[in-house]
């Protein structure tokens, strides 16, 4: 009798583990994330969304203003202090946070202060409505790199806001462009926002690095990373690997960049991740290739370094954790900063080798103007 009813016991036990097996793989599966933001007329944000892998819904509504349940006649007064905004609940497993700015990004003027293409007006202003401190900090981190990216050249209008109550708006606005294809479309194009998206990003929008559903384009957009130890060990020289690995340090003068004049970028000699542009290298006189700026602050992160018994602040790259230099506060005027990085941990792109090493998204920075 003892051992029937231990084997009772068992029996349910693992019934029980496998129930809450199956509810915690269902909960996983389940795992949804929300971002809001503002692009203008709703219809066009609420679109660009549709197609997106990882995106499981976009809907149009109101946010940022007073008053509760505001009407789409209440809003497009321009006297509530509500945005048209469009609510993306996505699948992070599927799609980061940072990749949901960066389609918003690329459909939008961002430099616009006063509505957005045939649409003025405070509630036609662009926003990212952040719901927790990291996404303010991604949204902060991809604003920054947007302007740092030499498309624009006015500074981003786009504001970064704390979230509030977000309203769905009336049923016959949601999925607009499936409803209504031809006004749509006309509307799209005859406001302008058509014409702009296609100049600034033509058909491969390089700042997203998702390509659409049904996409024919053969691209491989980049998804920088840190290689494996046993990569890093066969592609770098020793030099490179004891300067980004072990944070050594070349010998002043005595490398491959302190005084390089050529026009392009600087990757990350591990991730391949972008860093700097010639466009902001200068003579320091200190014998390594020095900078005013980054060219992705976003791929920057900056660590406190007491090794030297003088507190410094190193430079590492983002997603190769490569140490890169260290970063002064006597730089020229522009900044007052000056990157003082390691030639050994830096990839030289020249500009007419941008296309085909896959960093075409920066031959604007060295087109004459």
């Amino acid at each position: 009798m003892r051992k029937l009813i231990n084997l009772i016991l068992s029996v349910g036990m693992i019934f029980n583990f496998a129930i809450l097996g199956c509810a915690q793989e269902k909960e996983e599966t389940m795992k949804q994330e929300k971002a809001i933001v503002a692009g203008g007329c709703f219809w066009c944000t609420e679109s660009v969304f549709k197609d997106v892998p990882g995106v499981i819904s976009a809907v149009s509504g109101y946010t940022g203003g007073k008053g509760e349940n505001p009407t789409y006649e209440q809003v497009s007064s321009g006297r509530t202090g509500h945005y048209e905004a469009v609510e993306v609940t996505f699948d992070p497993s599927q799609i980061s946070y940072e990749d949901v700015l960066n389609v918003f990004w690329r459909d939008i003027d961002p430099t616009d202060t006063s509505g957005q293409f045939a649409d003025r007006g405070s509630q036609y202003h662009t926003a990212i409505f952040y719901l927790n401190d990291e996404q303010k900090r991604i949204s902060e981190d991809s604003k920054a790199k947007l302007q740092a990216s030499g498309n624009f050249s006015k500074p981003i209008a786009t504001q970064i806001l704390k979230a509030s109550k977000f309203y769905p708006a009336e049923e016959y606005h949601q999925d607009y462009s499936e409803k209504q294809p031809v006004h749509y479309k006309q509307y799209r194009a005859g406001s302008g926002r058509e014409a702009f998206v296609k100049e600034k990003w033509g058909d491969i929008k390089n700042i997203c690095p998702l390509p659409r559903k049904g996409s024919s384009s053969s691209v491989n957009f980049p998804n920088y990373t840190k290689p494996p130890e046993e990569v890093i060990k066969n592609k770098l020289t020793p030099l490179q690997y004891h300067v980004t690995q072990e944070e050594g340090t070349e010998p002043a003068f005595r490398n491959e960049y302190w005084d390089n004049h050529r026009e392009g970028i600087y990757v990350d000699v591990a991730s391949g991740e972008p860093l700097f542009s010639s466009k902001d290298k200068y003579d320091s006189g200190t014998g390594w290739p020095s900078f005013d700026k980054p060219l992705e602050p976003g791929n920057i992160i900056e660590k406190k370094d007491k090794k030297l018994f003088v507190e410094r602040t190193e430079v590492r790259s983002k997603h190769g954790d490569s140490h890169l230099g260290h970063v002064f506060e006597d730089g020229p005027a522009s900044t007052g900063l000056r990157y003082c990085m390691n030639s050994a941990s830096l990839r030289f792109i020249p500009k007419e080798d941008l296309e085909k090493e896959g960093y075409g998204q920066y031959k604007k920075l060295f087109e004459k103007k």
